[in-house]
């Protein structure tokens, strides 16, 4: 069995562009997960190369060095997490990350503050606004709702959050709404 490792696959969509990318290339793979592509086969060099070439043309990027890819499993998670239906209010994000890449947290910590400039909290934190974002130019839940999907203790816990990263109080940026969401990459 062999993984590849994709940077900037962060959504659903992701996959099933990758999907039609590995299809395009005949290359057969068993499982897709965000920035993460199982095979039960190494793929040969031409093969990469030519895999390298089709992801860059849509914006993906082939990794190889390991600390990328654990800083990309990392974004990974936390992102998956962040938008699971059933998102556990007990997870403990350092013992999750510890767990799920068999690393020590603190070395997890020290790799992603040293390559992406900040914390894995403050990503955490940008990313969980993005998603109250969404939710909120969705318009299908209260914010209370928001609040316990995302695991806040309280709405004024996620208004100061979101003021805090946006400037913005919750109930403005729901009136505003427009061009003020990034996209997850680009974060």
């Amino acid at each position: 069995m062999s993984n590849v490792y994709i940077k900037n696959m962060v959504c659903n969509r992701c996959i099933l562009v990758v999907e039609e990318i590995l299809k395009k290339e005949k290359i057969a793979y068993t499982t897709i997960r965000l920035g993460e592509v199982e095979m039960d086969n190494e793929l040969t060099l031409p093969q990469r190369e030519s895999l390298r070439e089709s992801l860059s043309a849509v914006g993906f990027e082939l990794m190889d060095d390991k600390r990328s890819v654990t800083i990309e499993q990392i974004k990974s998670l936390l992102i998956a997490l962040i938008y699971e239906d059933k998102l556990d209010l007990n997870i403990n994000i350092s013992d999750y990350l510890s767990d799920k890449l068999q690393h020590d947290y603190s070395y997890l910590s020290n790799l992603f503050s040293e390559v992406e400039g900040k914390s894995i909290e403050k990503f955490f934190i940008a990313q969980k606004i993005e998603r109250v974002k969404e939710l909120i130019v969705y318009n299908e839940l209260t914010l209370s709702e928001i609040a316990n999907l995302l695991r806040y203790s309280s709405v004024a816990h996620l208004s100061n959050q979101f003021k805090k990263v946006t400037g913005l109080t919750p109930s403005y940026f729901k009136q505003i709404k427009s061009d003020k969401r990034k996209p997850i990459d680009q974060i």
